[in-house]
């Protein structure tokens, strides 16, 4: 689903991103984890077509990410995004619909997919002033599996939520395995990245550290914690 060749992002003589390789195969659940200005969120903004590499190739289903084309197999979630008070969810995810081209009924049938999807029917009336942040973070979610992307990109999709509203993603996001769906998440909550993922790559300066399955990394009696500390310390050293 994706790949990276010999990437690299520079601003000025700053390697945000230096010269990664690795691949992400379909229906995998992938953790892109590392400390801030590690270079995640510069992968992120590549992936999205945001900004372009400097030099090396992105890949997804096999076309260029900077072909505008290849954006409509994502779905993106980003970190602080925000719901108008004065919508409900429902008009928040026809408003996204319109977006892809939906519209009618073809718009109110793809929205009631995804409010099945993320556990949301029944509150899609409500205005968002009346929901938790964890409603909202569905509704978001919903938002961006509108149109049954092949890849969802999710940026700290559970920060800032209480143990309910943690397990409630984690609830959509393993059902969404059924269906085949690649994931890139990017967390700091690594207890939940373990639960949720199948591989993992730290990062650190640019450079990905390490790019294997969870259940390979984690040895013995670790966690993932304790690996991804491990690694930033033997860099350090």
């Amino acid at each position: 689903m994706i790949k990276l060749d010999s990437v690299t992002k520079q601003f000025g003589a700053f390697a945000a991103v230096d010269n990664i390789s690795y691949e992400i195969n379909n229906g995998e659940y992938f953790a892109l984890l590392g400390p801030n200005g590690a270079g995640k969120t510069t992968i992120v903004r590549m992936l999205l077509g945001f900004i372009k590499p400097t030099s090396g190739r992105i890949i997804i289903n096999g076309m260029s990410a900077t072909d505008p084309k290849s954006r409509q197999y994502v779905g993106y979630l980003s970190e602080n995004h925000m719901i108008p008070s004065y919508l409900s969810g429902l008009e928040y995810l026809l408003r996204h619909a319109s977006l892809i081209g939906l519209s009618g009924k073809d718009a109110v049938v793809e929205a009631d997919r995804v409010l099945e999807t993320v556990a949301m029917k029944g509150e899609e009336r409500k205005k968002a002033a009346a929901y938790s942040r964890g409603m909202k973070q569905r509704i978001g979610l919903g938002a961006a599996m509108l149109g049954r992307p092949k890849l969802l990109i999710l940026d700290e999709p559970i920060t800032g939520l209480d143990p309910i509203g943690i397990r409630e993603i984690r609830t959509v996001l393993e059902n969404l395995r059924n269906n085949g769906m690649t994931v890139v998440l990017n967390s700091h909550l690594l207890s939940e990245v373990e639960k949720t993922c199948d591989t993992a790559g730290i990062m650190y300066k640019g450079k990905i550290l390490v790019k294997d399955s969870i259940n390979t990394i984690v040895k013995n009696d670790e966690t993932l914690e304790d690996v991804f500390i491990r690694y930033i310390e033997k860099e350090n050293e």
